[in-house]
């Protein structure tokens, strides 16, 4: 568990720059420049990512159980990670209007993401990992809104909507067809 803590605790860390002092991490920048920010910024994401992905597969071996998950609960998570992957996708997507009512789709996408593992799932390490990335995304999501978000000035296109919709449905049956089973050794439907 020590792994996982270590690991969230860097990768959470560092994703939270802009919630602890926003002003610091432009100093930042402007201290070492853009792309020793962006490169150290990204060497740490990778070891956090690591770390948590690592030590949640020991911490998961040896887990016990923090909550049994009422029934029904598990199929609530099959809708609302789809529609986390389909808010990941809108951030990366041209803006529709998904980007544009949501402002940060890649926060709320991971919210719901975290939220619906944390329905499926009541293990010590599930809710470690799952709890700390909730917890994580809505303290984001709330500083976030009082920045200014870019996207509020551009024009919505269908063509973003679109593109975040087949993405995020086409990966929700990518996972669902296997991949979830391959990497975590759980199919979420069954």
């Amino acid at each position: 568990m020590v792994t996982l803590v270590i690991g969230l605790f860097i990768f959470l860390g560092i994703h939270s720059l802009r919630i602890i002092s926003d002003a610091g991490r432009r100093a930042a920048i402007r201290r070492i420049g853009e792309m020793r920010f962006k490169g150290a910024y990204s060497v740490l994401s990778l070891v956090g990512l690591l770390l948590l992905v690592w030590g949640y597969g020991w911490a998961r071996a040896g887990q016990g159980v923090v909550y049994d998950p009422i029934a029904g609960a598990r199929h609530l998570a099959l809708l609302l990670v789809p529609v986390g992957f389909v808010l990941v996708a809108a951030a990366y997507a041209p803006t529709g209007h998904i980007k544009k009512a949501v402002r940060h789709p890649m926060v709320l996408g991971v919210a719901l993401w975290a939220l619906g593992h944390l329905l499926a799932n009541g293990g010590t390490a599930d809710v470690v990992l799952f709890g700390a990335f909730l917890v994580w995304a809505v303290l984001d999501y709330l500083n976030s809104l009082g920045r200014t978000a870019p996207v509020l000035a551009e024009t919505p296109r269908a063509t973003g909507d679109v593109a975040a919709l087949a993405a995020g449905l086409v990966a929700s049956a990518i996972f669902l067809g296997g991949l979830h089973a391959w990497l975590f050794g759980v199919s979420p439907l069954a």
